[in-house]
């Protein structure tokens, strides 16, 4: 699979313990997070999935031990609808990037739960592949640019701030996803 992951990601994921894959993957899952729960926020009858999705970005911190139900998660996570397919696909913003941010956890999960580095990679690539989309709709960004660095950042073997450096490049997305989203007539 070609990748948007930088080769030295990939080569430090590969060689790394599974502590490092799980910590990449929280990293990854943690600044898209927004996404999902921003925009989801407040629709009807996506109570106990916002709920799923909260508490699986939550436990994937918990870095120092894989996750002992990541597969009863993926399955959960599966039948939300953004990754239903539908006939008409997906087309608006706040879909697209619920999208992006439900596949990114979708990857982060079995990651986590055995250490797959290719879901670690396609994590990351979820990630970036969003980004760079952004990065086309909003003059200036540099939001793809920043997750390459946030990403090389969670394997440097330095992960102090990380969580924080995470928390507020989602919140920072999040705003910019909002930004683009139609405005209601007053």
């Amino acid at each position: 699979m070609d990748t948007l992951v930088e080769g030295a990601v990939v080569e430090a994921l590969r060689g790394g313990s599974g502590e490092e894959i799980r910590l990449f993957v929280a990293a990854c899952t943690e600044r898209v997070a927004p996404l999902f729960v921003g925009l989801r926020a407040g629709v009807p009858g996506r109570e106990s999935d916002l709920d799923l999705y909260v508490e699986s970005v939550r436990d994937l911190w918990y870095a120092d031990r894989p996750l002992a139900d990541a597969a009863e998660r993926v399955r959960l996570l599966e039948r939300f609808p953004e990754l239903r397919p539908t006939e008409e696909g997906i087309t608006g913003v706040a879909d697209t990037y619920a999208f992006f941010a439900a596949l990114c956890l979708r990857y982060a999960l079995p990651a986590h739960g055995s250490g797959s580095v290719d879901d670690a990679v396609s994590c990351g690539h979820v990630a970036l592949t969003a980004m760079g989309m952004l990065d086309q709709n909003v003059p200036g960004a540099g939001f793809l640019a920043e997750e390459q660095r946030l990403q090389s950042l969670s394997l440097s073997g330095d992960a102090a701030g990380l969580w924080d450096a995470s928390v507020t490049a989602g919140r920072e997305r999040f705003r910019a996803v909002v930004g683009r989203l139609p405005r209601l007539p007053r």
